[in-house]
């Protein structure tokens, strides 16, 4: 099994900044995707940022300019960087992670329990 374990939420003010980040354990043989997602109160999920294996990333037009996806594939971590909050951006922040367990194993994909980040206006 895998676990996803998310930190960095939390309450900051309109221009103030939150770095979070999401750490995979369990029986991980290969990381194919990781992202960030969030999902607003009554509203849908959405994608914020994915990064590729390869470090290829890719942004969401609210997220381009402001937010920064990396990762340490040492630690099994994804990070977002998130920069110039606005009250909009406040949501449960999700990592999601495409992974496969061992060689020749389905691509497998695993949700964190989610962060809550607030912006104060």
């Amino acid at each position: 099994q895998v676990q996803l374990v998310e930190s960095g939420g939390g309450l900051v003010q309109a221009g103030g900044s939150l770095r979070l980040s999401c750490a995979a354990s369990g029986n991980i043989f290969t990381f194919i995707n990781m992202g960030w997602y969030r999902q607003a109160p009554g509203k849908q999920r959405e994608l914020v940022a994915t990064i590729t294996s390869g470090g290829f990333t890719n942004y969401s037009d609210s997220a381009k300019g402001r937010f920064t996806i990396s990762r340490d594939n040492a630690k099994n971590t994804v990070y977002l960087q998130m920069n110039s909050l606005k009250p909009e951006d406040t949501a449960v922040y999700f990592c999601n992670f495409f992974l496969r367990t061992g060689i020749g194993a389905p691509v497998s994909n695993y949700w964190g329990q989610g962060t809550h980040v607030t912006v104060s206006s």
